[in-house]
């Protein structure tokens, strides 16, 4: 027989997960389901050659990197969310009652403080979300220890308070999560994408929070190819996946997040998407809108109340 290719995944991946006995969240008010919006704050953090950076950033509504020279066009791309976009975005949540997490370059705070000001003065809160908007898969350990430090004080500058929320921007590194956990001051990260409920992990001697995030509920689908066009795309499908979840959560209550970004669903063609959902919700008893911060606090005292 001829040797299978490759070998077996790693022993300490878990693809079983809770399986056909999820946990009861115990929601408050009995709710079905916790909505957690998170806004990625992303605008300054991008790759530029302005900016000192190695190269310039390639990916957005277009898909063309100018290389060896500085690419103003990204640039203000990029800065129609500060300028304009996170205004409709907190004025729509503001006119429906919903406080979001906006998770947070740190390098995009530091220079546009706003970016996190305002938005903590509505209640929303400001979560860590790298300090340039890169991966960090390969990244040396004291390289990242470091970036980790210079985006909480960034944020702590801007917001008022330090974020106790992570997420990396795609993949993470195989240090992240311990580093996070390391720095002290973090309850949760979102660097997973494989459940719809959170979980607990021991990393060290700490109990530590994964909220799971998610591409799919998600406006970086109107970028090309994503299969979002029209706002009522993205209304329709976060409704479809929302109607879903709370019709499961009769018996099991789930947790659904649903991704945002200044620069994108904060552009006028957009938003009506984000209205048709905000509108669906309302009409909607049984949810549970939350910042992730409130959602990974319910869950550690649930299920680890003594770490």
């Amino acid at each position: 027989m001829a040797p299978l290719p490759g070998g077996m995944p790693d022993p300490t991946r878990d693809l079983t997960g809770y399986g056909r006995s999820p946990p009861d969240p115990a929601w408050p008010e009995g709710a079905r389901l916790a909505l957690s919006f998170v806004v990625n704050v992303e605008e300054g953090a991008e790759l530029s050659l302005t900016s000192q950076d190695e190269r310039n950033e390639s990916t957005y509504e277009i898909r063309e990197e100018v290389e060896g020279h500085p690419d103003p066009a990204m640039e203000t791309h990029f800065a129609y969310g500060a300028r304009t976009g996170m205004w409709r975005i907190l004025d729509i949540f503001d006119a429906f009652g919903v406080q979001a997490t906006f998770s947070s370059c740190g390098r995009a705070v530091a220079a546009t403080p706003a970016l996190a000001a305002e938005p903590a003065a509505r209640g929303h809160e400001i979560s860590a979300h790298g300090w340039r908007w890169e991966r960090h898969a390969g990244m040396a350990e004291a390289h990242e220890r470091g970036i980790i430090a210079h985006t909480v004080d960034a944020i702590a500058a801007a917001a008022g308070q330090r974020p106790v929320g992570w997420h990396t921007r795609s993949a993470p590194s195989v240090n992240t999560r311990r580093l996070v956990v390391e720095e002290g001051g973090f309850l949760y990260d979102s660097d997973a994408y494989d459940d719809d409920l959170p979980r607990i992990v021991r990393v060290g001697e700490r109990a530590h929070v994964i909220m799971p995030y998610a591409f799919d509920t998600n406006d970086m689908r109107f970028s090309p190819g994503g299969g979002f066009i029209q706002p009522e795309d993205f209304g329709r499908y976060c409704i479809g996946a929302f109607d879903w979840l709370m019709r499961e959560g009769a018996t099991a209550p789930k947790m659904m997040s649903v991704g945002l970004h200044l620069r994108i669903i904060g552009r006028p063609g957009r938003m009506r998407g984000l209205e048709m959902l905000l509108e669906h919700v309302a009409r909607t008893p049984g949810v549970w809108v939350a910042r992730r911060a409130d959602i990974a606090r319910h869950w550690k005292q649930r299920f680890a109340p003594e770490a």
